[in-house]
């Protein structure tokens, strides 16, 4: 193992346009029938979207610190499967479905192993500092085309 990472986070990779995070769950992403909340595969999927965005050279904090406005969720569609448990080994699984010049559609699914536990359809729109919508840098949406899945969603 090398020393020098051991002071850095744990974070995903892309596998051609699929970004993998991995997480594993821990007691308090449990409620008390020991499985994981519901809520909580939500903040698994920010984590990721966050991470994947960071990785594909999207800077959403400089963004939002030059106040050019940061991204909001507009739409939510979640399916829950099957339970995660205290300490699984999960996987989020990331994949741009469609990209527009103020919006991302992004479908995830939390996995164990290569079984679904979960998936959604989660649609992020630019909104500036007031709350409007806007265009996403040209950039953004050059790295968004090149990253569109091709295959299915299963």
């Amino acid at each position: 193992m090398d020393e020098g990472c051991i002071d850095q986070p744990a974070g995903g990779r892309f596998e051609g346009r699929e970004h993998l995070f991995p997480l594993r769950v821990y007691f308090e992403d449990t409620d008390l029938s020991g499985v994981v909340y519901h809520a909580n595969y939500l903040r698994y999927m920010e984590r990721a979207r966050s991470d994947m965005l960071r990785v594909a050279g999207i800077d959403q904090r400089g963004h939002h610190e030059a106040g050019e406005g940061a991204y909001a969720i507009v739409d939510l569609a979640i399916r829950y499967r099957a339970p995660a448990k205290l300490d699984d080994a999960l996987i989020v699984a990331s994949r741009v479905i469609r990209a527009s010049p103020a919006s991302v559609v992004i479908h995830q699914t939390v996995r164990r192993g290569s079984l679904v536990l979960t998936e959604a359809d989660v649609t992020a729109a630019l909104v500036a500092p007031s709350g409007r919508p806007k265009r996403q840098p040209a950039d953004w949406l050059a790295i968004y085309q090149r990253l569109i899945w091709q295959g299915t969603n299963s």
